[in-house]
């Protein structure tokens, strides 16, 4: 955004020219004002000379913004046309005070009449202003003193990414952006599938012509054509599977004897398979469908609940699509989303001065349809304006539920009943009070679960951190005490070893053992002799006895 500030001075008339950087605001004072809107051409020759736009132009002030985030506000507030904080106090800070004959010239009408309210100037755009923009925007990086060519860039790249980050973060119509994709998605789904099954049926009906009329439906017509194959490999063996495809017995059975008696002609088996490819195309084109209608009824029950409790969510994902998101749709009025969706034919009938049409879309919803002729328009009008209410609460409530929803369906069944049997319907304010009650127990509800959900996840991630902090933990201590463990380890597997080879150690004839024994075996031999020999003392010395030991003695010596 670029501002310009004219004041008039007595006899010479002063520019100021307040331009809006990515870096901040930069306030200049422009000379020769008169001279420079009478000679307007060689201004703009004169503006790619960073020379001669220096003798026109000089730096008056400069406020840079303080951060990031305080130039994604000024940006915003700009661009909305509001005037921040900071603009104000620069503006009133270094702008000279020339009373009542003060000019501001602005290149953006919005932030103009904003500044008009705030500071009580007039505004003024175009001719001179314009070149004297251009020209600051060419030479910025230039005229202001510290200020490098390279940096300007960075400071504008980065508030550009922040600006369009923050405006598709804060996008109000997110959220029906995918029930319009998939709604678009379905209707083309929809077209090839049928596409396609016409091409499946012209293509096998030269090898079985009778197939066609007795399974008219083309989805059953594709999976029985996948699953056939060549007719004349059908026998009663098939039978169960073909039930299983038709869920008929009756039919399967009809689809077996035509398969005997057909006219059809005879297959090449390379012809055959190709067929069964497209067919499972086909098929698993089906499949998808039927999931993607899911995910729409699913996603609709999320973004528009009241809508599509009253309306069903397909019509209701085609008024949401068609009006451009549920923002759009909220602010139309019942009279428009009775139509919505025939313009062709309205625009007819005013041209030709006919009768306009009566409803658009929400013809395919089910009251339209079990209405009478006669009650047709009456009913489409009444049910365009529950739309409209389900639409405004679905748009603008704070918690989704589908409450009001389902009260608006239940009136809209009243008044069919009403133009029926004449019975009276509900007063609509009775309707809407008790509607109002059950949506704020079932809003505490939900905000309680969410708090219970909100609790609960908290809890995890504690656990979960908890947990990472102790695995941390216990590989730095691993870490830290790693040599000291190995060396235990290695101490007992020493241990080990050297007691598996005292057991094996094998022993001689005579009862001695070998040399190789370790002492341990001779400690307990020692301690075993030393508790033996008290006992053989203790033991009465007979006659005998004692001449062996003299025996022994004379021996020895």
């Amino acid at each position: 955004m670029e501002l310009v500030m004219l004041h008039c001075q007595k006899y010479e008339v002063l520019l100021h020219v307040l331009f809006e950087h990515a870096a901040g605001y930069a306030l200049f004072a422009v000379k020769e004002v008169e001279e420079i809107g009478m000679l307007l051409p060689q201004v703009e020759e004169s503006i790619l000379n960073i020379g001669k736009f220096n003798s026109m132009v000089s730096l008056a002030a400069f406020f840079p913004f303080k951060s990031a985030q305080a130039a994604l506000e000024n940006i915003n507030a700009i661009s909305e046309g509001v005037v921040h904080g900071d603009l104000k106090l620069f503006l009133e800070t270094n702008l000279p005070q020339v009373g009542k004959k003060a000019m501001l010239g602005v290149s953006d009408t919005k932030i103009g009449a904003a500044l008009q309210e705030e500071l009580g100037m007039s505004i003024q755009t175009g001719g001179v202003v314009a070149e004297i923009i251009r020209g600051v925007r060419l030479h910025f990086h230039a005229l202001v003193k510290g200020l490098t060519a390279l940096a300007a860039s960075k400071a504008q790249l980065g508030l550009g990414h922040s600006y369009s980050r923050a405006k598709v973060k804060f996008n109000v119509n997110r959220a029906d952006n995918m029930i319009i994709q998939s709604i678009a998605l379905l209707d083309q789904l929809d077209k090839d599938i049928n596409t396609f099954s016409m091409r499946v049926r012209e293509w096998y009906g030269y090898h079985f012509p009778e197939l066609i009329k007795v399974v008219p439906d083309n989805s059953t017509y594709c999976r029985l054509a996948q699953l056939i194959g060549n007719r004349k490999e059908l026998s009663e063996e098939s039978l169960p599977s073909l039930e299983e495809v038709v869920m008929d017995s009756a039919k399967a059975q009809a689809v077996l004897d035509a398969s005997r008696s057909s006219m059809g002609m005879d297959i090449s088996p390379i012809d055959l398979i190709n067929i069964e490819r497209f067919s499972c195309r086909v098929v698993s084109l089906a499949a998808y469908r039927l999931e993607l209608q899911e995910y729409l009824r699913s996603k609709m029950g999320q973004v528009a609940p009241n809508l599509a409790a009253l309306i069903g969510e397909v019509v209701g994902a085609r008024l949401i699509s068609h009006a451009g998101s549920l923002t759009n749709l909220a602010k139309y009025p019942a009279s428009t989303v009775q139509i919505l969706g025939a313009e062709k034919a309205l625009f007819r009938a005013l041209k030709t001065r006919g009768n306009t049409p009566k409803y658009g879309l929400i013809f395919h919803s089910t009251f339209i349809g079990r209405a009478a002729a006669k009650n047709k328009g009456r009913i489409s009008r009444y049910l365009a304006n529950k739309c409209t209410l389900a639409s405004r609460i679905d748009c603008f409530s704070e918690v989704p539920t589908s409450v009001f929803g389902d009260k608006l369906r239940d009136q809209v069944e009243e008044r069919l009943s009403f133009y029926e049997t004449g019975e009276a319907p509900r007063k609509n304010l009775d309707v809407m009070k008790e509607a109002v009650k059950e949506a704020g127990e079932v809003a505490a509800e939900i905000k309680k679960k969410q708090k219970k959900d909100k609790k609960r996840k908290k809890k995890e991630k504690l656990i979960k951190e908890e947990a990472i902090e102790e695995a941390n933990g216990q590989a730095e201590e691993n870490e830290a005490n790693g040599q000291s463990d190995t060396s235990v380890v290695k101490k007992k597997k020493k241990q080990e070893a050297v007691e598996v080879k005292t057991e094996e150690a094998p022993e001689t004839g005579n009862g001695v053992e070998d040399a190789t024994t370790p002492s341990k075996k001779k400690k307990k031999r020692k301690s075993e002799a030393m508790e033996v020999e008290p006992v053989a003392e203790e033991t009465p010395q007979t006659p005998g006895t004692e001449k062996k030991k003299k025996i022994k003695k004379e021996t020895l010596e």
